[in-house]
């Protein structure tokens, strides 16, 4: 990407945009037709305690999610990528899925078509008494008509069995899977962003970087916009610009942003450190310490102490207001 040029207004000669304040604000100065990808996980603050200001009903959530969502099918070319990635509101009463609440939202668009529910699972969360706990978000993938880009190859997994042959018909005796690896479907499994997980940050909901690079190797190009209209610390951003892709996005947390500005610059220096895209997720050994319980009397090592992980340190750093004289 060469020298990266970052601005914190629009600007379409920029590589990054890191947009302090209101997601509207920023979509409403930005051309239409001008980004090829969407991808957001937006904040629920009908459900998150740790969302600052005041917790939104679910009637004026979903208002002010549909007036995000015109601006973002605005800002799409034809043939563009929409994905809004969402969780459970839990109340008193149950859990709302926030997907098919919002998917009204969506369908007032005649352009737009659904491609995919993707169901995102991962195994770490917080354990729950009453209900079984949740593991998983959804996001759902609509495109802005149907002439939309695809590149499957990008991000193909590992076949389950690689030396399968066909036993019967014309193919009799030849390797039944693709050579590259198998279509990921539409369960995808990896960690979600918490503890030791080498991209943590202070942001409290962070996804991972690996959930934004399948779309932007299948659905976009090369020199493509990106854009995040929750930026958060910028995953969607570092996804970008490591895959040579421009990127744009707000947040009303300046905090977030100059983290995110940190990650960024890393990124597009090749020294941002990530869950490789395709590690599979790893189960501890049978013999190991983390599949059994010894007698506590009989521990024979101290616990293993971590440093920081690499998220957490470029937090500290931006929160002390380090600057970097090269970006």
């Amino acid at each position: 990407m060469g020298a990266l040029r970052v601005a914190g207004t629009w600007d379409p000669a920029a590589d990054v945009v890191l947009h302090h304040g209101d997601t509207l604000d920023l979509l409403r100065a930005m051309p239409s037709a001008c980004a090829q990808l969407v991808v957001t996980s937006p904040p629920y603050n009908i459900a998150k305690p740790y969302e600052r200001g005041a917790r939104l009903t679910l009637e004026r959530y979903v208002a002010a999610q549909d007036a995000v969502i015109a601006a973002c099918v605005r800002l799409l070319r034809p043939g563009g990528s929409l994905c809004w990635q969402v969780g459970n509101h839990v109340c008193e009463d149950g859990i709302v899925p926030i997907d098919v609440l919002l998917y009204p939202c969506f369908t007032r668009h005649p352009e737009l078509r659904l491609r995919n529910r993707v169901v995102w699972h991962f195994e770490h969360g917080l354990h729950c008494r009453r209900r079984f706990s949740g593991r998983y978000e959804v996001i759902l993938w609509f495109t802005k008509g149907d002439g939309y880009p695809f590149d499957l190859d990008s991000i193909r997994v590992p076949q389950k069995y690689p030396g399968k042959r066909a036993w019967k018909g014309r193919r009799v005796g030849e390797y039944t899977g693709h050579p590259l690896g198998k279509n990921p479907g539409d369960v995808w499994i990896f960690p979600n962003v918490k503890a030791n997980h080498v991209e943590k940050t202070t942001h409290p909901c962070q996804f991972p970087i690996e959930l934004v690079e399948r779309f932007v190797l299948s659905v976009t190009r090369p020199g493509d916009l990106v854009v995040d209209p929750y930026l958060g610390v910028g995953s969607t951003a570092c996804a970008a610009v490591l895959h040579g892709r421009r990127a744009a996005g707000a947040d009303v947390v300046a905090e977030y942003l100059a983290i995110a500005r940190r990650r960024i610059v890393l990124a597009a220096r090749g020294e941002l450190r990530t869950r490789p895209m395709g590690r599979a997720v790893p189960t501890p050994r049978p013999t190991s310490a983390l599949a059994r319980r010894d007698d506590p009397e009989r521990r024979t090592h101290a616990p293993r102490r971590r440093a920081p992980t690499q998220g957490l340190r470029i937090a500290v750093d931006a929160d002390g207001g380090a600057r970097d004289d090269r970006r």
